[in-house]
């Protein structure tokens, strides 16, 4: 008769519930999706058919059943672990205190180190005394070369170390004035504000292999993207779309083991070791990202109706504040910088 499987180590599914614990994002939610299967899809609350009276108590039994079992194999790896931890440092210690033993120097009332005369005290007496040799004159050796490698990997080290930024939203950036991007492995998901009522036929968009353009056709001097890509895509798997009045580029890796530091040659890098894997569609992403996004947007509009943007329009309203609560002077000649 073949044996139980023990599910308590079986790490098959493991890829299924990252995604599910990515796309959840807490704790609660992703149990929450695990007992709204159990409750749509099973008889775990009600029980099999026929089954008479309330059984939702044995669904609770039962799950605190499975939660205790998990609760006392985490205490037992993590006592191992301290245990196997504690084995381990202790020959360490024990060496580490015979060197500082052997360190120790001893001085006499003259200020002398006598710790050296103490040691050759304790070998055998019998000992023949060795004869006095002249002295040899030092030779000066020179200095060791300096490791360039390890001077670039410490430096690197101190400079991983003294960054405290948070991680990337969405594991991208933003290219003031241009684009707000994000990135999976597999893919990167660029976000470009365009002017009102712009469609599809009104834009020039070429992806290559190697290379981005993005442009109005009524501005094809000026266009919003044209430079080489920092990695290679998979044309044929890349498109373009409008939403919500934004460019939606989707651009397939080439190599999708790797993080993207920027989108194109010369953008701003971000700390590729700091990224979180989460979504990238613009649907998906959380408050101050799509903040960014609604506020490029909103700056794009207002520049192609003649408008003051976010920035221009906020420092206007500090200036009347401030005009309300100084009536005595005359701002007829202020300008805003």
């Amino acid at each position: 008769m073949p044996s139980t499987p023990d599910y308590t180590k079986d790490e098959r599914f493991d890829g299924l519930y990252m995604n599910v614990a990515q796309q959840a994002r807490g704790i609660e939610p992703l149990l929450d999706t695990v007992f709204s299967f159990l409750r749509r899809k099973t008889d775990f609350f009600s029980g099999p058919p026929g089954t008479d009276g309330d059984v939702t108590e044995t669904a609770v039994a039962k799950v605190n059943e499975v939660l205790k079992k998990h609760r006392d194999i985490y205490l037992k790896e993590k006592g191992s672990k301290a245990k196997a931890a504690k084995t381990t440092s202790a020959p360490k210690e024990k060496k580490k205190k015979e060197s500082t033993d052997d360190d120790v120097i001893e001085l006499g009332d003259d200020g002398f180190d006598i710790s050296g005369g103490k040691k050759a005290a304790s070998a055998p007496s019998s000992a023949a005394p060795a004869k006095p040799q002249a002295a040899e004159p030092a030779q000066k050796r020179p200095p060791p070369p300096a490791n360039k490698n390890t001077e670039k990997d410490n430096s690197n080290d101190n400079e991983d170390e003294e960054d405290n930024s948070p991680p990337p939203l969405g594991n991208g950036g933003t290219v003031d004035g241009k684009y707000v991007w994000t990135q999976t492995l597999s893919e990167v998901n660029l976000i470009a504000p365009l002017p009102p009522n712009t469609r599809g036929k009104d834009l020039n968009v070429v992806i290559s292999k190697k290379s981005l353009k993005i442009a109005l056709k009524k501005q094809p001097s000026s266009p919003i993207v044209n430079a080489k890509l920092t990695h290679a895509i998979i044309v044929d798997d890349s498109f373009w779309t409008i939403e919500d009045g934004a460019l939606n580029i989707l651009l397939q890796k080439l190599n999708q083991m790797e993080w993207w530091e920027c989108v194109c040659e010369g953008d701003p890098k971000i700390n590729v070791k700091k990224v979180q894997p989460e979504n990238s569609q613009l649907s998906d992403l959380d408050g101050e990202m799509r903040q960014t996004v609604e506020k490029m947007m909103f700056d794009q509009r207002q520049k192609a109706l003649g408008l003051p943007t976010s920035e221009e329009q906020k420092k206007h309203d500090m200036l009347e504040k401030f005009k309300m609560q100084h009536p005595e002077l005359d701002f007829s000649n202020a300008k805003i910088s």
